[in-house]
C-alpha cells in the first residue's frame, strides 16, 4: 500500500514538472495562457468512511486548467496583427470547424483571406448594404480587396462664402465670364468628377443687381454655362441669406465629352452670407472622388476592417466577430494556439468587440505568453523536490520491508 501511495506522489511531482516544462517552452508563445496542475487527495474505497483514522492512498492530478489572464499586448506596427484588450477569443474557420484563439498574428493567403499561421480564417460580421453597420447574425471569412476603389460622380457642391455689402453692380453688361468686369465676385474652381472619375472645374460668379441686398450667381463647368437663367440670391438686413430659402440650386446637365453619364449637379449655399467690405470664400467641399488604389488596411478599437483608398474613400470589409464562453477553463485545447467549444465551455456567445463582456481590438499588437517565466522557475523547484521526497519515501518503504524480510 505504502509503495503506490508513493508512487502517486511521483507521478504527480512527474505531471506538475511536464505542466511546467510546458509552460517555459511557451513563454515567446503569442497568445498563449499558462497552465496550472491541480491536484487532489485519494482514499481507498474499502477504508472511506469506516474510520476517521483512515489513511489516503496518496494523491492524483485532479486538472491541468489553462489560466485565461490578459497578457501584456507589445506593439508590433504591422497591420493585421490583432490583440484582444480584455475578454474573448477570435472566431476562426478551421476547414469547417469553429475554433477560438487568441493569437493575432494574421496573414493573408494567396485568394487574399485573413488567415493564422494555420490556414484557419478569422471571422467578421459581414457590412450590411449601407456600408455603415453590419450583420451581426451573418459571419462570413474576411477577404482584403486588392482591387481599386471605384470613382463617384459628384452630385452635392458646397459653397460656403461671405459676399460684400458695399458692393455695387458692375459696369459692363451683359455678364461674360471672360470679362472680369462684368462680374464682381468668383468661387474660383471647385474640382467636381464625373461617373468615370474625370475631374471638371465647377465655377460660379457673382454679380451685384441694383437691388439692395440681392446678386446673381452664374454656374460654369469646364467653361460651359450650366443653367438657362442665372440663380437670384436674397439676403435680409442681417445679412443671412434668405433665397432661395433651403439654399440649394439645382444646376442644368452638363455631359462631358469622356462618355461619362450626364453630370447633374446641386449647389448648396446655406449658410452663406452678406457682410462687410470683402469677398471670403470661407468653405467649399464636393462629394465625388476619383478612383483610387489601396493605401493600407486599418482596423478599429470596435473591430472594424477599413480598407482605405488613396482618393479618401474608407470601405469597411467586416467586423470583426469575438466570442466568450460562461467557463472558459471548460474549452478543450487543440494545440497551434487554438481551442474548441466543450459541454463543460457551455455555448459560445459571439458579438461585437467591445460590447457585452467582451474586449476591444488593439490593431498593430499582439498579446504575449502569459507565462511568468521566474513564477515557473520556482514551480521547477518544488515540484524537483516533492518527486525527491516521494523517491526517498519509496526507498525508505523498500528498506522496511528488505528488514521484514529478514527477520528470522
Amino acid at each position: 500500500m505504502a509503495f503506490n501511495v508513493s508512487l502517486s506522489g511521483i507521478n504527480a511531482a512527474n505531471t506538475d514538472l511536464s505542466v511546467t516544462a510546458n509552460n517555459v517552452a511557451n513563454v515567446n508563445t503569442t497568445g498563449f495562457k499558462e497552465s496550472r496542475a491541480e491536484f487532489a487527495d485519494l482514499f481507498s474505497a474499502t477504508s472511506y468512511g469506516l474510520s476517521r483514522n483512515a489513511v489516503g492512498s496518496g494523491v492524483r492530478v485532479s486538472n491541468v486548467a489553462q489560466q485565461f489572464s490578459q497578457g501584456n499586448n507589445t506593439q508590433t506596427g504591422r497591420s493585421l496583427d490583432l490583440a484582444i484588450s480584455g475578454e474573448g477569443f477570435f472566431t476562426m474557420n478551421m476547414n469547417g470547424q469553429r475554433t477560438y484563439s487568441r493569437a493575432g498574428n494574421f496573414q493573408t493567403d494567396p485568394q487574399g483571406f485573413v488567415v493564422n499561421p494555420q490556414g484557419a480564417r478569422l471571422q467578421v460580421f459581414a457590412p450590411n448594404a449601407d456600408g455603415t453597420s453590419f450583420d451581426a447574425g451573418r459571419l462570413t471569412d474576411l477577404q482584403l480587396l486588392t482591387t481599386d476603389s471605384p470613382p463617384k460622380q459628384t452630385g452635392s457642391v458646397q459653397l460656403a462664402f461671405t459676399l460684400p455689402a458695399n458692393a455695387t453692380a458692375p459696369t459692363v453688361t451683359p455678364f461674360d465670364p471672360t470679362d472680369s468686369n462684368s462680374y464682381s465676385q468668383s468661387s474660383g474652381g471647385v474640382t467636381v468628377y464625373d461617373s468615370l472619375g474625370v475631374s471638371h472645374t465647377q465655377t460660379s460668379y457673382f454679380v451685384k443687381t441694383d437691388v439692395a441686398n440681392q446678386w446673381e450667381v452664374y454656374n460654369y463647368v469646364d467653361g460651359q454655362r450650366v443653367g438657362d437663367e442665372p440663380t437670384t440670391l436674397t439676403f435680409n438686413e442681417s445679412g443671412a441669406l434668405t433665397a432661395p430659402a433651403d439654399g440649394k440650386i439645382v444646376l442644368g446637365g452638363f455631359a462631358p465629352d469622356t462618355g461619362a453619364g450626364q453630370l447633374n449637379l446641386t449647389l448648396d449655399v446655406a449658410g452663406s452670407t452678406q457682410y462687410g467690405e470683402k469677398f471670403a470664400l470661407r468653405n467649399f467641399q464636393q462629394d465625388g472622388y476619383a478612383a483610387g488604389k489601396l493605401n493600407e488596411i486599418s482596423v478599429s478599437d470596435q473591430g472594424v476592417v477599413y480598407a482605405r483608398y488613396s482618393n479618401g474613400d474608407d470601405k469597411p470589409l467586416g467586423q470583426v466577430a469575438l466570442t466568450n464562453f460562461n467557463n472558459v477553463q471548460g474549452l478543450q485545447a487543440t494545440g497551434n494556439n487554438m481551442w474548441v467549444e466543450t459541454f463543460d465551455s457551455g455555448a459560445p456567445r459571439t458579438a461585437a468587440p467591445d460590447s457585452s463582456d467582451l474586449g476591444k481590438i488593439q490593431a498593430g499588437a499582439l498579446e504575449s505568453s502569459t507565462v511568468d517565466l521566474t513564477e515557473q522557475l520556482v514551480n521547477m523547484i518544488v515540484a524537483q523536490r516533492n518527486f525527491q521526497a516521494n523517491s526517498q519515501m519509496l526507498s525508505t518503504q523498500d528498506q522496511v520491508t528488505q528488514t521484514i524480510i529478514n527477520i528470522r
